[in-house]
């Protein structure tokens, strides 16, 4: 392996008789090189937007959430739910009741998820960080108010300066609808506008968060919730975390699930996961194309190094070290393209990390661009780039174009 890796190397940088030899080699691991960095820069941007989405929905959603089986509804009571509230392990314990209702403001109308929480979300959770406008809270004296998600606050133009109130509408859980008054067979509550929050579009497009008795009274419920959330202890490890989660599925059986921060929002999870395989791989098939340069590099350097092959086969070189020679010549130049790309993309992805030195256009939740730098990136990439390097560079001698014969007059 040594004598055929030494004479690729000579071959890498030594002088070409023809220089479009030269030139195309150089365009080939600049070439390399650009797109190995354009994979380390995109897959670092997308990490600092997942890291962002995650980030928000960390600070909507419990460390755990409890939920039926079967059904929409259930009463949190039992010795299952006795022992948390003396689980040293468990830091915060709220109810909700969650439901889509039908809204109205001013002349507006249209869908909501509205959420129903305690006094204790109310008080502990940590949807005061994202505040778009208004103030946060649920009470104030006698009168109930409604946090809305800046999107749908911008679709049925709710501001928190108006005191208008919004008007939620469910219909009659056990009664029938009259065909001949149906607004008579709907529940009705108000709530006033405190303040838009934002979190993501997706939730921002539906979410109203109300105080719970407001959820209860319009659903015709008592003690009912949809949800139990927790929060473990500060603290508190992870292996510990998925000894208790683990431990709570035993406990509650059958009829509940235990859900963590992930299968809270599975879809959303998978569909982000989804995304990133897409454009790793999209952005390996532009690299693929790229690399074809090094094959019309390697098929010009074979053609004219005919006598230095015919040399090695006189010297008794069998036909596979020959092979082995161009297949790493062209492997050497990827590699070098690689090795700079790695280097170009990680430099401006911690640049753009400490100094954002690219800044985001209009309103967002961040001055520039986002980037995480993750490691299992940087190791994909660099072993897809090197496979299609090795790949490409084989190409030529496959072909027949690394195996000449010396003719026989000339032994």
């Amino acid at each position: 392996m040594r004598l055929p890796l030494y004479i690729a190397f000579r071959y890498l940088f030594a002088r070409k008789s023809h220089n479009v030899i030269n030139i195309i080699s150089a365009i080939s691991a600049v070439g390399m090189m650009v797109g190995t960095a354009a994979l380390i820069l995109i897959l670092s941007v997308y990490n600092g937007f997942d890291g962002i989405i995650k980030a928000n929905l960390n600070d909507v959603d419990s460390d755990l959430r409890i939920v039926p089986a079967q059904g929409k509804l259930f009463v949190p009571e039992g010795p299952a739910f006795d022992k948390l509230y003396d689980d040293a392990r468990i830091g915060t314990i709220s109810s909700l009741l969650e439901d889509d209702v039908f809204i109205s403001y001013y002349q507006m109308q249209g869908l909501a998820r509205a959420r129903g929480v305690d006094v204790i979300y109310e008080e502990e959770s940590r949807m005061p960080a994202h505040v778009a406008k208004g103030e946060w809270f649920l009470h104030k004296g006698d009168l109930r108010y409604a946090a809305v998600g800046v999107a749908l606050a911008q679709k049925m133009t709710i501001d928190p300066r108006w005191s208008k109130p919004i008007e939620l509408w469910y219909p009659e859980r056990e009664g029938r609808i009259s065909p001949s008054n149906p607004g008579a067979s709907l529940r009705n509550e108000s709530v006033l506008p405190s303040c838009l929050v934002a979190l993501n579009a997706e939730i921002d497009a539906s979410l109203m968060i109300v105080p719970l008795e407001t959820m209860r009274s319009l659903l015709g419920c008592t003690d009912e919730v949809s949800a139990v959330d927790l929060w473990f202890a500060p603290g508190l490890s992870a292996r510990a975390q998925k000894r208790f989660t683990r431990e709570l599925g035993r406990n509650l059986g059958k009829d509940f699930i235990v859900q963590d921060k992930y299968q809270q929002h599975i879809g959303l999870y998978k569909m982000m996961r989804y995304e990133k395989a897409a454009i790793f791989f999209i952005l390996l098939f532009v690299v693929i194309i790229i690399a074809l340069n090094i094959f019309g590099s390697l098929s010009m350097l074979i053609i004219e190094k005919q006598e230095d092959i015919a040399t090695l086969q006189a010297l008794g070189a069998p036909d596979t070290l020959v092979r082995r020679i161009f297949v790493l010549e062209g492997w050497l130049i990827s590699l070098l393209g690689m090795a700079l790309g790695l280097a170009l993309g990680v430099a401006l992805t911690l640049a753009q990390q400490h100094w954002g030195i690219v800044k985001m256009p209009g309103n967002f939740l961040a001055n520039a661009y986002p980037v995480a730098l993750h490691g299992i990136d940087v190791a994909l990439t660099a072993i897809g780039v090197a496979i299609i390097g090795l790949i490409i560079a084989a190409l030529p001698s496959a072909s027949g174009k690394g195996r000449p014969r010396v003719p026989q007059g000339e032994l």
